[in-house]
C-alpha cells in the first residue's frame, strides 16, 4: 500500500459538502475531539444532524460535585462528563428512546431526606418507579440490573442528594463488568441511540495536579476550574498526573491500543474551546497521544474560547497554541516534531476583540500554524461561538 499527500484548494464552508454530510449523516466524516465537561454540549447536540461518526476523548478526572462522590466512595474514574457528552449526542427523538434519556438525566432532589431518596431509589431498582415502568423491556432490566449492582455496592454513608440517577447506573454497570468502563459506555451510548462515541482518555482513577507561578498547589481538577472554589489568580505554572489528591507524586500513564485507534481513523482532529487546561491540556499529557496525531495526516484545528477562560489567566492565544504543542510534544517524547504534523489551524471569529487577551495573527503565524478568520460568533450565540458555523468551518477542512 502506497501513500501519498495530495493537496487541494476548499471554500469554507463548503455548502455542496455539508449538505451531503446533512444528508446521509451515518456516512459522515470521523471527527474526533479532545474534550471535557460542558463547552461542547451545544455542539455535540448539532454535530449528529451532520455525521453519526464523531469521537469524544474526555478527561476521567473530574474531582467536583456528585463525581467526586462517586469517585471517593468508588475509587473510578470521573463518570459525569461521560455522561453528559453521550446524552447530548443522543436521539432524542420518537426514534431513540426518550423515556430512557429522561430516567438518566434525571436527579434525586437536594431537598428530600436521604431516607426518602433511597427509597426512591429503591423503587427505581424494581421498576415500580414511574420514571423506569415506561421504559420497554428488555432495556428496562439492564436498568434495573445496574441498579442493583449500584444499591448493593453503596457505602452506608453515601450521600443521595442530588445524585445523577444515570451516573449511578454508570457506576453499577462499572462495577458490573469488573471496573471496565468501555462495556457499560457502549451499552449506555446504544440505550439511548447516541450518534457517536465517547471514551475516556484513559481508563483510571488519577489526579490532575497543577502548580501556579506563585508556589500554589492545586491537588484535583475542580481546584483549578474555579467553579466550586473561586477562580486562580495567578498563571498555571505546570501540570500533572499523579495516584491521588494525597499522593501527588507524578505518575506516567499511557493511552490504549483501542485509543491509539480511534486517532489513527480520525478525518479531522479538533482541539475546540472549553477550559484550557482541565478540558483539552489534561487530554493531551497522556504518553502515546501526541505520537499518535503526528502519525495522522489529516488536517488538525484548534478553536480558542472567546470571553475569558479563568484557567488561561495571562495567556493569550497564540500562548495556548504553544501550550497544545508544548504539551504534544512532551507526550510524544519529541520535542522536535513540526508543528503541522500536531496543528494545522486555528479557527477564529473575525472580530478579535472578542478574545480576551489582545494578540495578532501573525505570532500564530510564525508557530507554523494556519490561521481561518470567519463569522463564527452571531447575533444569537454572542459573546459565544455559534456551534454550527464551527461545524460548517470544521468540516469543510476535512
Amino acid at each position: 500500500m502506497q501513500k501519498i499527500a495530495i493537496t487541494r484548494t476548499v471554500t469554507l464552508p463548503n455548502k455542496y459538502a455539508l449538505a451531503r454530510y446533512r444528508k446521509a449523516p451515518e456516512l459522515g466524516l470521523h471527527v474526533l475531539f479532545f474534550t471535557g465537561g460542558t463547552a461542547l454540549k451545544d455542539l455535540s447536540r448539532e454535530i449528529i444532524h451532520y455525521t453519526h461518526k464523531s469521537y469524544h476523548l474526555i478527561t476521567p478526572f473530574d474531582s467536583g460535585g456528585s463525581s467526586a462522590v462517586l469517585r471517593k466512595a468508588f475509587h473510578m474514574p470521573a463518570v459525569g462528563d461521560l455522561r453528559n457528552r453521550i446524552m447530548a449526542l443522543a436521539d432524542r427523538t420518537i426514534q431513540g428512546n426518550p423515556e430512557i434519556y429522561d430516567l438518566f438525566a434525571f436527579r434525586l432532589p437536594k431537598d428530600a431526606s436521604q431516607e426518602e431518596n433511597a427509597e426512591r431509589l429503591h423503587k427505581m431498582q424494581q421498576g415500580r418507579d414511574s420514571l423506569v415502568n415506561v421504559i420497554p423491556d428488555p432495556m428496562r432490566k439492564i436498568i434495573r440490573t445496574h441498579l442493583r449492582f449500584f444499591r448493593e455496592a453503596m457505602p452506608a454513608h453515601f450521600n443521595l442528594a442530588g445524585a445523577s440517577i444515570g451516573n449511578l447506573i454508570l457506576t453499577g454497570g462499572y462495577l458490573n463488568y469488573n471496573r471496565q468502563i468501555d462495556p457499560v459506555l457502549f451499552l449506555f451510548s446504544r440505550l439511548v441511540e447516541a450518534r457517536g462515541v465517547v471514551r475516556p482518555i484513559v481508563n483510571k482513577d488519577l489526579t490532575l495536579m497543577s502548580e501556579l507561578e506563585d508556589g500554589t498547589v492545586l491537588a484535583g481538577q475542580h481546584l483549578l476550574t474555579g467553579k466550586e472554589l473561586g477562580v486562580i489568580s495567578s498563571p498555571v505554572k505546570r501540570m500533572w498526573i499523579s495516584k491521588s489528591q494525597t499522593n501527588i507524586e507524578p505518575v506516567s500513564v499511557e493511552i490504549r491500543r483501542k485509543i491509539k485507534d480511534i486517532i489513527a481513523k480520525a478525518d479531522i482532529i479538533c482541539y475546540p474551546m472549553g477550559s484550557l487546561y482541565s478540558s483539552i491540556l489534561a487530554n493531551l499529557m497522556p504518553i502515546g497521544v501526541g505520537s499518535s496525531i503526528a502519525k495522522n495526516d489529516c488536517p488538525k484545528v484548534y478553536i480558542p474560547n472567546t470571553g475569558n477562560d479563568p484557567e488561561s489567566l495571562g495567556l493569550s492565544v497564540p500562548d495556548c497554541v504553544e501550550k497544545i504543542l508544548g504539551t504534544l510534544r512532551e507526550s510524544a517524547g519529541d520535542p522536535d516534531i513540526p508543528a503541522d504534523k500536531l496543528l494545522n489551524f486555528v479557527l477564529l471569529d473575525e472580530d478579535l476583540s472578542h478574545y480576551s487577551e489582545p494578540f495578532k495573527t501573525s505570532h500564530i503565524e510564525r508557530l507554523g500554524v494556519n490561521v481561518v478568520q470567519a463569522p463564527l460568533v452571531v447575533a444569537q450565540s454572542a459573546p459565544y461561538l455559534d456551534s454550527i458555523a464551527i461545524i460548517d468551518h470544521i468540516l469543510s477542512l476535512a
